[in-house]
């Protein structure tokens, strides 16, 4: 098949995520390979973005894909009631790189899925109804959690299941709860605190947040929040999910990004990374007193995919080249070093408004006048933005732009020097939306 041919066919016999489809211009991707993509005639991409943020330990690894090769010869798939030899020792696997009241594993196919079955353990496990999340997060596509997901995709899906109630971050969009990480903790946990006494503390059986907020603009919480938090719903007996799906399995350089914080969720949601992408897989990591809740009571969920033996083999494969390999260690290694590049991109740019990283996991914010104005409001757009979003693909780097920022979330295997190449793309294409500024 020749490339157009490839394109072509996509476009007329299926659906892309989030688009129109006579408006979508798919990348043709035919290889790839470490950090780079590769195309169909001869195109190569430095993959700035992981993909989805989730292809942690770079793309096709030798060993890991040696690993799928052995696997297909074992047990592919079994039914969710079967015990399997790849089930049991991921699950040992987890449960020893979990904090140690941390041991149970519900398995899914994705990310979305560790969410809807947490908001069902959840609501099981207490008895109560409503979930708390914020407005600057995205859970996923599924029905229940597209109304946790506070950004707009959620617009189009309304209107859902009821019992979800939004907040505002410690960072929201436009609003600011303080100048500094003591205001602002202490601010929004008083706001948070008087809004779980309107919706009825009894009624909460949980909060879910991204822990590092994700596409909604990488933003690692403020010193003290999530301390503050985990006292906030202790007291209230609501239980914390943290979202890892984007930020664990070393993204933040830790192994999960609540490990920052010296605080432990009641449950973690995880997919992406546990695999990288390699094959789908997900799960809900909880703690001992939720399983035991369900060792008398009857856990009402359940996936034809639940524990698939082909997948959780190749997570134990991917666990085990990010540990040996490293690149958790890479990614807190890198972490300076990409914010000495964004600090270096604010100084040369009149574009760059403001930027942030913890280890690998990375944006930039633009502006398009003096007085820090975003380069595109919330939910919008900006001319400047596709034309540097091409001038970064025709010139060998993919990321994602996203209203008026750029994401810089590459593979946890990427070296000082290829880091410092992507900048430099990122860097000449910066003049781009330079022109624009005004004032």
């Amino acid at each position: 098949m020749n490339p157009q041919d490839m394109i072509d066919a996509c476009k007329e016999h299926t659906l892309f995520s989030w688009a129109a489809r006579a408006k979508v211009d798919p990348m043709p991707i035919t290889r790839a390979q470490g950090i780079y993509l590769y195309g169909p005639s001869g195109e190569k991409w430095m993959d700035f973005n992981s993909q989805l943020m989730s292809v942690n330990i770079g793309h096709s690894h030798p060993k890991v894909v040696a690993a799928m090769k052995a696997a297909a010869d074992g047990v592919i798939y079994a039914f969710p009631g079967a015990a399997t030899p790849s089930r049991a020792a991921l699950s040992i696997k987890l449960a020893a790189l979990m904090p140690e009241d941390i041991n149970t594993f519900f398995f899914t196919l994705g990310g979305a899925e560790a969410n809807e079955n947490a908001i069902k353990l959840a609501r099981q496990y207490t008895g109560r109804h409503k979930i708390l999340s914020r407005y600057r997060s995205y859970h996923g596509a599924t029905n229940a959690c597209m109304q946790m997901t506070g950004d707009p995709r959620r617009w189009a899906n309304e209107p859902g299941a009821p019992g979800f109630i939004r907040v505002m971050d410690p960072h929201p969009y436009t609003y600011s709860f303080g100048n500094t990480d003591d205001e602002i903790v202490r601010n929004n946990l008083t706001y948070l605190e008087e809004v779980i006494q309107y919706e009825g503390p009894n009624q909460i059986a949980a909060m879910f947040i991204e822990t590092v907020t994700g596409t909604n603009g990488i933003l690692p919480p403020p010193v003290g929040y999530l301390k503050g938090l985990r006292a906030l719903l202790d007291k209230y007996g609501i239980l914390l999910v943290c979202d890892e799906v984007m930020s664990g399995w070393g993204r933040t350089g830790k192994l999960f990004a609540f490990e920052h914080s010296d605080i432990v969720p009641d449950m973690v949601c995880m997919a992406k990374g546990l695999t990288s992408s390699y094959v789908p897989l997900g799960a809900v990591a909880m703690k001992d007193k939720i399983a035991k809740h369900f060792d008398d009571n009857v856990f009402w969920g359940g996936l034809t995919y639940n524990a698939h033996a082909f997948a959780c083999s190749v997570a134990i494969a991917t666990i085990d080249v990010l540990l040996d390999e490293g690149m958790v260690e890479n990614s807190a290694r890198l972490g300076p070093i990409m914010r000495g590049h964004m600090e270096a991109l604010k100084a040369k740019h009149p574009s760059v408004k403001t930027h942030r990283n913890i280890g690998l996991f990375g944006m930039v914010d633009l502006q398009k006048d003096a007085k820090g104005t975003p380069m595109a409001p919330y939910n919008g757009a900006h001319p400047a933005m596709g034309e540097f979003n091409s001038y970064l693909r025709e010139n060998g780097l993919f990321t994602f732009c996203r209203w008026g920022g750029f994401m810089c979330n590459p593979p946890l295997c990427i070296t000082e020097d290829e880091l410092a190449a992507g900048f430099a793309i990122i860097d000449k294409g910066l003049e781009i939306c330079d022109k624009v500024v005004t004032g």
